[in-house]
């Protein structure tokens, strides 16, 4: 009989932009499913709640702060990481940021902005951890698309962004699939954050207003949670998931972005 493997064998994880929302909820869930997790985002100090949530519950996990659109910064954080928690092999690439605007009133600054976190930080990381799960002959990398990456207005920077973020994916499952890494994007719908309520609040309605306005789209009829995100990045981290490389998971409540 063939024996299945324990669907949670401890590794280290690193999830960036995991100091608040989707980030810090992909980092819990991984703790608990009993991995070591790096906490990386911008500022180490913005790292401290999750670490200590983390900490409190039994796992164990480090903060750590870095520019992800900073290559050395990232060669830094990910060694750094392999010293203190083991090698790196799991990678959740979370790290974002919104820089909303029409086309014509969009700037260079904007649009580059928006590219380095997203496309330049997922690239610099995926590179730097790619080494230890080649190394390891095992490892998963999950990256944050969203479903503006079929466009929305107002989004220019970020749908591009997004959009390409699943080609890097679907481009790395192919050339890392012969060591054992499977590589996934995971493309959230209106998930209800800071972010969005930040959103809500540049657009000038209430918090609780736009969450509803968004529900009444969602064919299950409310807003997405981070927890909802955490819950498929546990699963493609896992064993189980070895067989499934190169997708997309839409995680927003139908299949209508």
């Amino acid at each position: 009989m063939t024996e299945v493997p324990a669907p949670y064998d401890q590794r280290t994880a690193v999830v960036t932009g995991a100091g608040r929302g989707i980030g810090a909820a992909v980092a819990l869930r991984l703790a608990a499913d009993g991995h070591r997790v790096a906490v990386l985002d911008l500022r180490e100090e913005d790292t401290a709640a999750t670490v200590e949530a983390i900490n409190n519950s039994g796992g164990k996990a480090v903060g750590v702060g870095a520019d992800v659109a900073d290559a050395a910064a990232v060669e830094q954080a990910v060694a750094r990481i392999a010293g203190e928690l083991g090698a790196p092999t799991i990678l959740v690439n979370n790290a974002g940021i919104l820089r909303d605007n029409l086309l014509f009133k969009m700037t260079d600054t904007d649009w580059d902005a928006v590219m380095g976190v997203h496309l330049r930080g997922a690239f610099l990381m995926s590179r730097a951890v790619q080494a230890h799960q080649v190394q390891q002959k095992w490892g998963r990398i999950i990256n944050l698309s969203s479903t503006s990456a079929l466009g929305n207005r107002g989004q220019a920077n970020y749908a591009a962004a997004k959009a390409g973020i699943q080609g890097f994916t679907k481009t790395l499952a192919i050339e890392l699939g012969r060591y054992n890494v499977t590589v996934n994007a995971i493309a959230p719908g209106f998930i209800s954050t800071d972010m969005t309520r930040a959103t809500a609040e540049r657009v000038g309605v209430p918090f609780e207003d736009f969450v509803a306005h968004a529900a009444k789209e969602i064919p299950v009829g409310r807003a997405g949670t981070p927890a909802d995100i955490a819950a498929a990045a546990s699963f493609f981290a896992r064993e189980e998931a070895s067989f499934v490389s190169g997708q997309v998971l839409y995680v927003a409540g139908g299949p209508k972005a």
